[in-house]
């Protein structure tokens, strides 16, 4: 079973403010101690909105919108992606996840599970995306 746990943005990490030292290394422990349970797979924090677009669709049309955006509470400052056998086993890791917000000030994550192509049942598309080595 795949997760990610999703960090939630904050004023400061949409500002671009960079966490310190302690914060880093915080962090840098936290995804050795994964890594040395062999289930971590994926992890990076992402640049601020402001560098970044989204693209809007209506049928076939699709429009570009740069940011930055404004609602941070819904953005993403970073992400882990875990691979583990059950979902308890995801949350006991969740958990022990360090404080992503600077100076100890509010901060969220978020935790979802991953579809496995398995979830899909059986067909041709599935199949394509396996010849991919994806999902």
């Amino acid at each position: 079973m795949r997760f990610m746990i999703v960090v939630k943005a904050t004023q400061d990490s949409e500002a671009g403010v960079m966490p310190d030292e302690k914060a880093l290394s915080e962090m840098a422990k936290y995804h050795e101690e994964l890594q040395r349970a062999g289930v971590l797979l994926d992890a990076s924090g992402l640049q601020a909105t402001s560098k970044g677009w989204r693209i809007k669709y209506a049928g076939q049309k699709r429009t570009v919108v740069d940011g930055p955006f404004t609602e941070a509470k819904e953005l993403i400052a970073g992400y882990t992606i875990i691979q583990v056998k059950s979902k308890e086993e995801a949350m006991e890791w969740a958990r022990r996840f360090p404080n992503p917000s600077l100076d100890g000030k509010e901060g969220e994550i978020e935790v979802r599970q991953l579809f496995e192509l398995d979830d899909f049942g059986p067909s041709e598309a599935v199949e394509r995306f396996r010849k991919m080595d994806v999902g």
